[in-house]
């Protein structure tokens, strides 16, 4: 299946390179598509010259770029990477950090689950056979804890809500999209795809992956970001739980009705 990874960057001109030649090395049918939010030290205007010296090199063009003006979140630069994708009929749509702590050579367990069968294959660091390296005690527990947090609130079997490394089959990001508008800026957005997926009867596969600390560059995790998750995943939570509720409330009172006619 025509498959691409989309892969958002900000600033990552010392870290993509290697991520990007990884990528390529370990899966060369694969395309990649950069989308860069205008980064002041040339990440773009690097992805755009080796896109033009790779497709000289293979023949074809594998490395895509989109430009965007500015800073604008996560989310946003994944969406507009999707319908890309999907406007030039990509069959599978994954995404990857551009800073390898996704390892580009484990890829293709997502893409196996995709051909499996699965509709969405997370590459996940809490199942058993996931793991973290060089992450200080703090980064653990907040990612662990968010993804409990998140499985309580919403209802999720998914034990990496908050994971980055994705491969989707077309169609599910068709419906999920057809929705109402996907509004998360940072990290929420993959628990806002994830409960969107699981809400249109996706099959959501985990697979185990080995998440690096980044060696290059710096992480865009901030304060505003982990309050923004906290806030969203709280208000779906409650409107989630709010249908399960109404839902049992109904059933109760449609009982009570059956028995009162049958007793008639």
């Amino acid at each position: 299946m025509r498959t691409i990874i989309v892969t958002p960057t900000f600033n990552e001109r010392e870290a993509l390179p290697g991520t990007l030649r990884r990528l390529l090395t370990a899966l060369p049918h694969v395309d990649a598509l950069i989308v860069d939010d205008g980064s002041p030290d040339g990440t773009g205007t690097w992805a755009e010259q080796e896109a033009l010296r790779d497709e000289a090199a293979e023949g074809r063009r594998r490395i895509h770029v989109l430009h965007r003006a500015s800073k604008q979140g996560l989310g946003p630069a994944y969406l507009e990477g999707f319908a890309w994708a999907l406007e030039r009929g990509y069959e599978v749509i994954g995404e990857m950090d551009a800073d390898a702590s996704h390892r580009p050579e484990q890829l293709h367990r997502l893409l196996d689950a995709v051909d499996a069968g699965a509709d969405l294959a997370i590459g996940s660091r809490w199942v058993p056979g996931g793991r973290v390296h060089n992450w200080p005690a703090h980064r653990e527990v907040l990612s662990r804890g968010a993804n409990i947090y998140a499985r309580l609130m919403l209802g999720l079997s998914v034990h990496d809500a908050t994971a980055g490394f994705r491969a989707f089959r077309a169609d599910l990001l068709r419906t999920v999209l057809a929705g109402d508008a996907v509004a998360s800026q940072g990290y929420c957005f993959q628990v806002d795809m994830t409960r969107r997926a699981d809400g249109a009867g996706a099959r959501i596969v985990e697979v185990p992956i080995d998440f690096d600390e980044r060696t290059e560059g710096a992480s865009k995790m901030s304060s505003a970001i982990v309050r923004e998750a906290l806030v969203r995943v709280t208000q779906w939570g409650a409107a989630h739980h709010g249908r399960r509720l109404q839902a049992t409330v109904g059933g109760w009172a449609d009982r009570i009705v059956q028995a009162r006619r049958s007793r008639r």
